[in-house]
């Protein structure tokens, strides 16, 4: 029931990713009647591998986390969270409020055994492909030991997923040397490389996200959400400005014309839909979170971002990652 649209988006949305996945099944959380008069206007009906599960209670974007904890235990949020926690369903995708979500995913599923903070991870596209980038808002305020937890989770997800056995991970600094960046930067980079366990590059740069420097970068939350809104915003007015520049004239539009399979080729490289889907990493259980503003194709990825991390066990990688690192520690 989330998102800048709802079901109008996700019932659609699931519907293709139904189609695209034969061993996918289903359940949708709402309001019962809204859901079966969306399905209905689609030509399509609940049935086994689509269920519907009623709610009573919505949460709203504008909704504080702590509220909405304490007032909408049947909201569809916290209905969804507990079907992944009674097994019901093995992950929960939402497009709805993201601090609500993240506050009751964690109180409902619990953080994995060595996590003190769960984080937001999401694939962001560069030259080489794509890169890993956590925090991008869940912790305003990480410590050193909190960001080399990340780097822990960011690492067996990104392993995980792309099928790498050793991912690079770098922490995003205001330079590259040693000497740079504050205290808490340097004291987390310390005991990345001290762990023995991650393949750490060392600092990277803001223009190394793009560059696709290394596979994983690690940052606090409040450094994350800035550099990725900020390049959310670069994106628009680039966009903004080429659609400005071929059209200002007769001859810029023919020439737009001409240039339309490579402007075509530019969108869908960066397209944005793309790469929908953001993990709350760090939980005992899946939970993906979507773009409020996403379209039918963008939340079916962020669905498929959840089957993907179903198949490849992510939690239980991250935990059993953790697990041994932690003996370790005690041992040493």
């Amino acid at each position: 029931m989330g998102g800048d649209r709802g079901p109008a988006v996700i019932v659609p949305a699931s519907l293709h990713a139904l189609d695209e996945n034969p061993d996918l099944r289903l359940i949708l959380v709402g309001d019962q009647q809204t859901l079966l008069r969306e399905l209905q206007q689609r030509g399509a009906a609940a049935g086994d591998r689509l269920a519907i599960r009623h709610a009573s209670q919505q949460v709203s974007m504008e909704e504080l986390p702590s509220q909405a904890l304490r007032t909408k235990k049947d909201s569809s949020m916290r209905v969804a969270i507990n079907l992944v926690k009674e097994g019901a369903a093995a992950a929960c995708v939402s497009a709805g409020n993201t601090g609500a979500l993240m506050a009751t995913a964690r109180y409902v599923l619990k953080t994995l055994p060595g996590v003190e903070r769960p984080a937001i991870i999401c694939a962001l596209p560069t030259m080489r492909g794509h890169t890993h980038m956590l925090d991008l808002g869940a912790n305003v305020d990480s410590s050193p030991e909190h960001l080399f937890q990340f780097a822990v989770m960011g690492s067996v997800l990104t392993s995980a997923v792309d099928s790498v056995e050793r991912p690079t991970v770098g922490l995003l600094n205001i330079g590259e040397e040693e000497i740079k960046g504050n205290e808490r930067v340097k004291e987390a980079a310390r005991l990345i490389t001290e762990s023995g366990i991650i393949n750490y590059a060392g600092f990277v740069e803001g223009d190394d996200i793009y560059k696709g420097t290394v596979d994983v970068i690690v940052c606090d939350g409040f450094v994350g959400n800035v550099a990725l809104k900020t390049s959310e915003g670069v994106a628009r007015m680039i966009t903004h400005f080429l659609r400005e520049e071929f059209t200002r004239s007769p001859l810029t539009k023919l020439i737009a014309l001409a240039a339309k399979p490579v402007l075509r080729g530019f969108r869908d490289r960066i397209d944005p839909r793309r790469y929908n889907g953001a993990s709350l990493i760090g939980l005992q259980g899946i939970v993906v979170k979507s773009h409020g503003s996403a379209d039918e194709v963008s939340f079916a990825n962020a669905i498929k971002e959840a089957v993907l991390e179903v198949r490849k066990n992510v939690p239980q990688r991250i935990g059993s990652q953790l697990e041994s690192l932690l003996l370790d520690r005690k041992a040493g």
